[in-house]
């Protein structure tokens, strides 16, 4: 079968009522943003890290500057085509 698929970057910060869903925040987004995207008949497929390096410009690296790595999680969804 082929699938046609969909990238959703996650936050790097989740806004949650601390008193409702403690422990498992994490959880509780990532299953609602599965609800809304099974809802246009996307189906769940993955969660994956991407890192990503960022070098400093030259000036920067005179100064000092060292490369910073960012890591982002992406959620991938997948239907028919």
């Amino acid at each position: 079968m082929v699938y046609e698929y969909k990238m959703v970057q996650m936050p790097p910060t989740i806004i949650v009522k601390a008193k409702e869903e403690r422990g498992h925040e994490a959880a509780v987004y990532l299953e609602s943003l599965a609800n809304a995207q099974a809802e246009e008949g996307w189906e769940f497929y993955r969660v994956d890290t991407v890192g990503i390096v960022s070098q400093p410009g030259c000036l920067a690296g005179l100064f000092g500057a060292k490369q910073t790595l960012v890591q982002y999680f992406v959620v991938t969804f997948r239907r028919p085509k």
